[in-house]
């Protein structure tokens, strides 16, 4: 299959992720369902990229890999973190808002706009994946320098991305943290580390997509989940409830960094 038959194909499997997604929150009266998909969407897509592209490729391959695991672990993540506390409130307060039935409201603004969303910024592991399917730039052997550094910056945003997650983990845990703020491991360079692993995650797979022609102009890309991370409705709205709730958190965010990891000020 070419490559726009591909891209039609990951819009399609977005939609057709959510959709099911959606009908499962129905089921379980909790919209936040889909964060645990958002992950899981991308897997979906890399997978269904291969099956339809033709011949298995060093790129292909390690473009599906990649996106599989990161899309496992953090759906995995999303989905225990969902089951063993209330619904994201960002959701409650929009279905709230609703009258009626609040199911067609959050269907076209919510579950939808993500859909989009996740096919755009999928269009680099699409291009990777798929590049049996039409003229790669270079080998797309084992020998392609494009692969090894992309590959090199997945496994440093993967770190920070699993590491901040399971520190954060642990700290919840103890009852003794109650209220407090967690300024220590990766949380004592970056106020987001699983954010900056995340945004470093879609910058590897989007130079596994440099080794084909056309791959370089899916660079807006990792810019929107950069921008969707840093500045979009990652970071700002979730620091916005933590100054809220925790009044130590405006002094945390004064001396660390809010997103690229950076050593803390000093008092």
């Amino acid at each position: 299959m070419g490559v726009v038959g591909l891209v039609v194909a990951a819009l399609v499997t977005a939609w057709a992720v959510v959709t099911v997604t959606f009908l499962v929150a129905r089921v379980r009266r909790r919209y936040d369902t889909i964060d645990a998909a958002w992950g899981a969407g991308f897997a979906v897509i890399a997978a269904v990229t291969l099956l339809l592209s033709g011949p298995v490729s060093a790129l292909s391959l390690t473009a599906v890999v990649l996106t599989v695991v990161w899309g496992g672990r953090l759906a995995g993540h999303v989905l225990r973190r969902s089951l063993s506390g209330p619904e994201d409130a960002r959701y409650a307060e929009m279905a709230a808002k609703a009258s009626g039935d609040p199911g067609p409201r959050m269907y076209f603004r919510v579950y939808l706009t993500q859909a989009a969303v996740m096919w755009f910024v999928s269009l680099p592991v699409v291009f990777a994946a798929g590049a049996s399917g039409f003229e790669p730039a270079v080998s797309d052997g084992w020998a392609n320098p494009w692969l090894w550094a992309g590959t090199a910056l997945w496994v440093v945003g993967f770190g920070f991305e699993t590491v901040g997650d399971e520190q954060l983990r642990r700290f919840k845990a103890d009852p003794a943290n109650a209220g407090k703020v967690l300024d220590t491991g990766l949380w004592r360079y970056t106020r987001h580390p699983n954010y900056f692993g995340d945004a470093c995650v879609w910058w590897g797979l989007y130079l596994l997509a440099c080794s084909t022609v056309l791959g370089p102009v899916t660079f807006l890309s990792p810019v929107l989940m950069t921008w969707l991370l840093a500045a979009g409705s990652g970071k700002p709205i979730l620091e916005r409830g933590l100054r809220q709730r925790r009044p130590d958190y405006a002094a945390y965010v004064d001396r660390t960094s809010g997103f690229l990891p950076w050593p803390p000020k000093r008092a």
